[in-house]
């Protein structure tokens, strides 16, 4: 049995959690078009480990992934949802996913690639936002494309409009809509990578870690992920 008040104190020192929400992520979180609140499995998976602790829970807000490794060691956030990159790994422990979404390229239509494996042949210059996991996989992995950052998603989808570029990375759903946004792209299939959403809590903190790692084995396993996966009408994902 777990000393369930020893837990809160390590994964929550200032008495309440903290979780940090990434609304790059389009899959994650979104917010509500009726008040702007934040909805989505990270806010469900929140809300759930608060009440297991009986603490209170607060969100902080990001715009991209890399803004959350980034405060790792800044004390502003008590528990993350990231996914699992060995660049990532020396500051945040991280649990088994609950969830697995996919990395795809998106080009326009008369790009000569036909297949993920040609943006490699054809060195196409594709572009990523900084600090995401599909920009630190390709960054490690590509071999002949060329991978361009920008600070926002919104950048880089000019810079393709303006023809700087020859294509952009992202998670599958983010791309969709930007196909289904702008006429004229389309998705290389298949996804060059699988992106292992995870639940981390900071390094120095190993109770909390193997308490997290727990909880969300439990959520899995429970059909907890499942059923709101469900609800907020997720499509395009795997649950391991």
């Amino acid at each position: 049995m777990r000393d369930i008040a020893a837990v809160a104190r390590e994964i929550a020192p200032k008495g309440h959690l903290r979780a940090a929400l990434n609304h790059g992520n389009v899959v994650l979180v979104r917010r509500r078009s009726t008040d702007g609140e934040a909805e989505g499995i990270t806010v469900d998976l929140a809300h759930a480990l608060a009440t297991r602790l009986n603490i209170q829970l607060s969100f902080v807000h990001f715009n991209r992934a890399g803004d959350v490794t980034d405060s790792a060691g800044s004390d502003v956030w008590d528990v993350c949802f990231l996914a699992n990159d060995p660049m990532r790994a020396g500051l945040i422990a991280f649990t088994e996913p609950y969830l697995v979404i996919e990395g795809c390229y998106l080009v326009p239509q008369d790009s000569p690639a036909g297949t993920a494996a040609d943006v490699d042949g054809l060195a196409l210059r594709i572009g990523v936002v900084q600090g995401s996991a599909y920009a630190l996989h390709l960054t490690r992995n590509t071999q002949g494309a060329q991978i361009i950052t920008f600070a926002q998603f919104a950048e880089a989808a000019a810079a393709l409009a303006a023809g700087e570029l020859n294509g952009l990375a992202g998670v599958r759903q983010a791309m969709e809509q930007q196909a289904a946004r702008v006429q004229g792209y389309r998705l290389l299939e298949p996804a060059f990578m699988s992106i292992r959403q995870a639940m981390g809590v900071r390094a120095e903190r190993p109770l909390a870690a193997e308490f997290v790692r727990s909880f969300v084995t439990e959520m899995r396993t429970t059909g907890f992920v499942s059923d709101s996966v469900k609800r907020h009408g997720i499509e395009g994902v795997t649950l391991p």
